[in-house]
């Protein structure tokens, strides 16, 4: 690439210091993040005569920025932070890392694993337990700073939860919502003894919170432990004459004893360490993590990488580590690697800091080591073939729909994220808008949004249009400054399309256009779909484009508008049946479910109260004052 002179003297300026650096493409996308030990040097080196390996990225690269660090450590924290705010193209990364699974085990009192404070349960009877005291165990798909031990990131949700199925077997835990939790009646979770039943004060919180713990110890893989203690408790219970509580500490005790067999036992040392393993194939590379508690394996874990991926081993392992260990939540005390790492100091200071205690890189060349990593390779490797076959698959349809597209529309890059938006309403009554996603083609359906039209009065499409594009990208905007204090975002709102389409004509088109352009994302290329005679309007063309009728691209652009018009009119129908079932009494603040059934089953009707005394309404158990309000409003 021809440097102009601006840029020259712009690398000139840049200071020989440690830090970030951002390389941004013509539309000020972000392409590539990296660090730096002397900024000027490295810039320099990507804008000089481009060769090899960089000669791609630097095809595309128009600009950069650059952000000073005090120190390589800080650099690197935040070239792993830039990563996955702007999932550059040319960077490693983790395939859909914001979308992994963890468990969450809320623990606040860690010393009770221990058995102390321990005692049966007691009898249904009491005050009501609160949902506080019995929090229940969940799924998250984020790690909050809230005390709870968290477990992940699972890239298999079908994996965690048959483990998860497994333990509640052994361990029954409650998993119900805090709404389900106030109605204090045991549900079939209890019946089939997958839960201890607190919300009927059957277990003590004592207890309860005993409970968590010995379920954070087996997934912790900490069986040996659980094991002892439950032997411990069994021996103390049968001393006691208490042969009920040590028939049930026994067979606990049994199936944590299968578990622990289930275990192998693979290292001598008793430290906590991960083994890491990968296999690449063409531009696909797989890794693989198993993890070894106490000497034993109690786990492994497959991520598929995207990025530039074309790149040394060293370069490929590091890009891995990074990416992984910003979103695990455990750091273990040595890291066994399959060859050396880039920068493996550097690495290591970083998982350091990350862990709060020293952390060891191994490189095994032989032994026992060496042969769990190969063993790990080649578990790698299938999941690799595996993996390949469904993304040819897909590779074969989507992408040549996708390069269609883009071609047809004059779109510099096939779209990777198309967001679709639609309105449905009658005569501008019970409006909603609809926001779709597709992304490699596909429906991502986690991502679809609805909107209830607040402040567009009676029909008006191309206002309800904007009204619905305002507040998304809004967001938007919003999502951004968020992720700049390192505040999560809704992912559906703090991702950039690449490609916005409007279900209507030119007039919906250029209502979208004007508020894309407002809020400053009009270079978001955006087109029109008309109904009746299947054209797509582009804003600055006076003329239609028309696709054939059978080609990939119109068939792609017409299931996304079709799968729009269906979330439209299913959201839209949901708000009207929720409509004509409300009732007057709903507007009236401090009238429940509860309290609204009353009124309904004493009086028979709306009318029925409206014309009661206010007495009346007082002897079914309202008070003075609310019935005063219902009177007043109805």
């Amino acid at each position: 690439m021809a440097v102009s002179e601006a840029i020259r003297k712009r690398l000139r300026a840049v200071p020989e210091a440690p830090g970030v650096y951002l390389l941004r493409d013509k539309g000020e996308k972000v392409i590539y993040v990296g660090k730096a030990l002397r900024l000027r040097d490295r810039l320099r080196s990507y804008f000089a005569p481009p060769a090899g390996q960089k000669a791609e990225l630097m095809k595309r690269v128009f600009d950069f920025e650059f952000v000073r660090t005090s120190n390589e450590v800080e650099a690197l924290v935040l070239e792993n932070e830039f990563i996955k705010r702007y999932q550059p193209r040319f960077n490693i990364r983790l395939k859909d890392d914001k979308n992994f699974l963890y468990l969450k085990i809320p623990v606040a009192d860690r010393g009770l694993a221990s058995g102390e404070g321990l005692r049966p349960a007691d009898a249904k009877g009491g005050t009501p337990p609160s949902a506080n005291q019995f929090p229940r165990v969940h799924y998250s798909r984020r790690v909050l700073k809230d005390g709870a031990i968290y477990f992940g990131p699972y890239t298999s949700a079908q994996s965690l939860r048959q483990t998860v199925k497994s333990i509640r077997q052994l361990l029954p835990f409650r998993t119900c919502s805090d709404d389900v939790f106030r109605q204090h009646r045991v549900c079939l979770d209890f019946h089939i003894k997958r839960c201890p039943g607190p919300c009927e004060n059957r277990i003590s919180v004592e207890d309860y919170q005993a409970r968590t713990h010995e379920v954070a110890m087996l997934m912790e893989g900490r069986s040996d432990l659980l094991a002892k203690q439950l032997r411990d408790r069994m021996n103390a219970a049968a001393q006691a004459l208490d042969f009920e509580n040590a028939a049930r500490y026994r067979d606990q005790l049994r199936a944590v004893e299968k578990i622990a067999d289930r275990q192998k036992v693979l290292t001598r040392g008793r430290d906590d360490q991960d083994l890491v393993a990968y296999a690449r194939s063409g531009k696909d590379v797989f890794m693989e993590v198993a993890y070894i508690r106490q000497g034993k394996m109690v786990g492994h874990d497959g991520h598929a990488l995207e990025g530039d991926l074309e790149v040394p081993e060293g370069e490929l392992l590091r890009g891995f580590v990074l990416q992984y260990y910003t979103s695990a939540t455990h750091v273990p005390r040595t890291l066994v690697l399959p060859a050396p790492i880039e920068e493996p100091e550097l690495v290591a200071d970083w998982l350091t800091q990350r862990r709060g205690g020293p952390v060891l890189l191994e490189v095994p060349s032989r032994g026992r080591k060496r042969a769990l990593v190969r063993q790990l390779e080649e578990t790698a490797a299938e999941e690799l073939k595996q993996l390949q076959i469904q993304w040819d698959y897909d590779r074969s349809r989507t992408v040549p729909m996708l390069t269609a597209l883009a071609d047809a529309l004059e779109i510099d890059e096939p779209p990777r994220r198309i967001e679709c938006y639609d309105i449905s309403n009658i005569q501008g009554d019970s409006a909603t808008g609809a926001m779709v996603v597709f992304e490699d083609g596909r429906p991502k359906s986690e991502d679809y949004r609805s909107f209830k039209i607040r402040y567009t009065p009676g029909p008006n499409d191309f206002a309800m249009m904007q009204e619905v594009l305002r507040r998304r990208f809004t967001r938007l905007e919003a999502a951004q400054r968020r992720e700049e204090a390192d505040e999560v975002a809704d992912r559906s709102f703090s991702t950039r399309p690449d490609m916005v389409l409007i279900d209507g004509g030119r007039g919906q088109l250029s209502a979208a256009v004007e508020v894309l352009e407002e809020l400053g994302f009009g270079d978001i290329p955006s087109f029109g779909l008309a109904k009746e005679r299947e054209e797509i309007f582009a804003p600055e063309r006076t003329e239609p484009i028309v696709l054939e009728h059978d080609s990939p691209a119109m068939f792609l652009v017409q299931r996304v508008r079709d799968e729009a018009h269906r979330f439209a009119i299913t959201h839209h129908r949901k708000v009207r049946s929720r409509k004509a079932l409300s009732s007057p009494l709903d507007s009236v603040e401090g009238i429940g479910p509860a309290r609204k059934r009353a009124l309904l089953r004493a009086f028979g009707s709306v009318q029925a109260i409206r014309d009661a005394a206010l007495e009346e309404i007082v002897s079914v158990g309202i008070p003075e004052r609310l019935a005063m309000r219902i009177k007043e409003l109805l």
